[in-house]
């Protein structure tokens, strides 16, 4: 059994209006909870859940279909919570940033006592949800390099600006233009792409048999973040203006994938 006595003090700050969480006590975040940030239909009734346990606080992500960011204010920290994914919380303070529909949440997370470390990257487990299976073949993926220029291009304003810029994705008319490509290439190989992923069993890139999900390009970018597909020094990829693979496939040579 957990020793409430030595439990730091946990702090949730939405919008200036602050919640203390108390040991042997799970506090709830979302629609309907003990935090309700919004009445809105596409935020989950309960999202978050924060609890103390194993001599920590912990975060839970206890919805169904949003993944949350979090990151460290300084932004040397960040990682992505998916569904059913569950983390220690050992810096203070963080960003808590999340989209439901239209709108993007930001929820601050301090804490005060033994558990609040200055380094972020604790040798602690972190299950993130349905990605954490995935994570060991991920890098058995491959990808040519106008793949991975696509790839970039999407999470761009993420590499950039981490969390601050989840809200960001760029549409396909956007990172084609970002690339040189025209939108049907673009489209193209972002079906080549998430055809790939979903082979490897990525969830979330496809709404069924034959047919694409619709927030594919979210999904994507969520995981190639999370699995550090790219990183901001792929940035320079962009920046130095590779090559554009701009052709139209051919009847003899087929598509480039």
């Amino acid at each position: 059994m957990d020793d409430d006595t030595t439990a730091s003090t946990l702090t949730i700050d939405f919008c200036g209006e602050r919640h203390a969480c108390t040991p042997g006590r799970t506090f709830s975040v979302g629609r309907d909870a003990d935090l309700s940030i919004d009445d809105n239909r596409y935020l989950h009734r309960r999202l978050l859940e924060f609890e103390w346990a194993s001599g920590m606080w912990w975060m839970t992500n206890c919805g169904q279909s949003i993944t949350v960011g979090v990151a460290t204010a300084d932004g040397t920290y960040q990682a992505m919570l998916g569904p059913a994914g569950r983390m220690p919380l050992v810096s203070s303070p963080l960003s808590v940033v999340f989209s439901a529909g239209p709108f993007t949440y930001e929820l601050g997370v301090i804490l005060d006592g033994s558990s609040a470390n200055p380094a972020p990257d604790a040798a602690l487990p972190v299950s993130t949800g349905a990605d954490t299976a995935l994570s060991a073949t991920l890098g058995a993926t491959t990808f040519t390099p106008s793949q991975r220029l696509l790839i970039i291009a999407l999470c761009e304003p993420m590499l950039r600006d981490g969390m601050a810029g989840a809200s960001r994705i760029p549409s396909s008319a956007e990172a084609a233009e970002r690339l040189g490509w025209p939108i049907t290439t673009f489209n193209r190989k972002l079906d080549n792409v998430c055809d790939k992923l979903d082979r490897d069993g990525v969830p979330g890139l496809r709404g069924g048999v034959g047919k694409l999900a619709r927030n594919r390009k979210s999904r994507l970018v969520e995981h190639a973040i999370m699995a550090r597909l790219v990183t901001p020094t792929d940035l320079a990829l962009l920046d130095a203006g590779q090559p554009r693979e701009i052709a139209p496939q051919t009847a003899s040579g087929g598509s480039t994938r």
